[in-house]
């Protein structure tokens, strides 16, 4: 069984089990939290579709904690000008391990 989710702007492919990063959440390490933004779920043979969303399906999941993302370096550069300007970026995913799937 799987489902497809929608959370932090972005859609993934889960199954029971499963272990992912998705954008910062505001949950404390060790909860519980349901993801209720199901696009998709299928049992193998069963595939049941929303429009956007399926009324009544829930992903739960517990929160195993937080973590930077990899470093970014963006650099702005002007030939001949004297100019440069060089900023970096880390982003912080919030890692999900998927405990259940419910139609």
């Amino acid at each position: 069984m799987y489902a497809v989710i929608f959370c932090g702007g972005k859609q993934h492919k889960v199954s029971e089990g499963d272990v992912l990063s998705v954008e910062l959440l505001d949950a404390e390490a060790g909860s519980d939290i349901e993801l209720d933004k199901v696009l998709l779920v299928s049992d193998g043979t069963n595939i049941k579709v929303g429009a956007p969303y399926i009324d009544g399906a829930k992903v739960t999941a517990k929160v195993l904690g937080a973590h930077g993302g990899e470093k970014i370096k963006i650099v702005k550069f002007r030939r001949r000008k004297h100019h440069q300007k060089v900023t970096g970026h880390r982003q912080w995913f919030t890692d999900l391990q998927i405990t259940g799937i419910n139609q």
